[in-house]
């Protein structure tokens, strides 16, 4: 829950924003996107939960269901174009449509350029470029057959458009991502369809357990706001871009790092 700055909860989430809707969200056993499929779940929609990790998955689906909601859970290896499809496919079964989708798949090489192998590059290219690829290729798929628009969200990185240390693959696969959107947002557009990136900055989760935490304090230190990121500030900036209110947002790569980037990365 966010907090105001006397430790108010600070209410956001309109049970109502996505009722008829159907939400895909990979990644949703732990960290972003678990934040983010449970935000879903509580303003309304029908939440597909999406990865490798079963025993997490049908726990966050218990959650969602715990407050009213609806969700199933289908496993998937991003990184393989049929199981993509399948799953997909799955989802429709289940639900009858797809409306939105987070593809929030994503891995880290935290290491030297010299001691990245070459197993290191294409695992982070074939989960963090390929694997967003077939998910968005087939998501459009599905959301023109059915002729009603969507929203599609891809998570990016504060580090595609600046730099740090020991993240050259990782770095590379995310302004991929960027270059991707803004032409996948001209070819989709008319029928409707919208796609962005979500841009977090630094965000305590297990994907960041792999910085020393003298580099996580700086970092936060580093930002305008004071700390790092947690995963419901991604989730809120997620379910705005995927809602009536950023309807006409495309092609984006929009930052969420509480200002780490504005005095430039380190």
């Amino acid at each position: 829950m966010l907090k105001d700055l006397q430790g108010k909860t600070i209410l956001r989430n309109d049970p109502e924003r996505f009722v008829g809707r159907v939400a895909l969200v990979v990644g949703a056993g732990s960290g972003i996107g678990k934040a983010t499929a449970l935000a879903f779940g509580r303003q309304g929609a029908s939440v597909a939960l999406v990865g490798r990790r079963v025993p997490e998955l049908e726990a966050v689906a218990r959650q969602i269901a715990e407050t009213g909601g609806t969700a199933m859970v289908a496993s998937a290896d991003v990184t393989q174009e049929r199981a993509v499809e399948k799953m997909i496919a799955a989802v429709v079964e289940e639900f009858g449509r797809l409306d939105i989708a987070f593809n929030n798949a994503g891995i880290t090489a935290y290491k030297p350029i010299e001691d990245l192998t070459a197993d290191d590059v294409d695992q982070v290219l074939a989960t963090n470029v390929k694997g967003v690829w077939f998910l968005a290729k087939h998501e459009v798929a599905q959301m023109r057959k059915q002729g009603h628009g969507g929203s599609i969200v891809n998570t990016s990185s504060v580090a595609a458009t600046g730099g740090n240390v020991n993240l050259s693959i990782y770095a590379a696969s995310k302004g991929a991502l960027d270059a991707m959107v803004r032409a996948l947002a001209l070819e989709i557009g008319r029928d409707g369809i919208r796609i962005n990136n979500v841009s977090p900055g630094v965000i305590d989760t297990p994907m960041t357990s792999v910085l020393p935490p003298e580099v996580v304090a700086a970092i936060g230190a580093h930002a305008a706001l004071g700390r790092i990121g947690q995963p419901d500030d991604i989730a809120g900036a997620v379910t705005w871009l995927s809602s009536p209110e950023a309807a006409f947002v495309t092609g984006q790569s929009i930052l969420v790092d509480g200002g780490y980037n504005i005095g430039g990365m380190r």
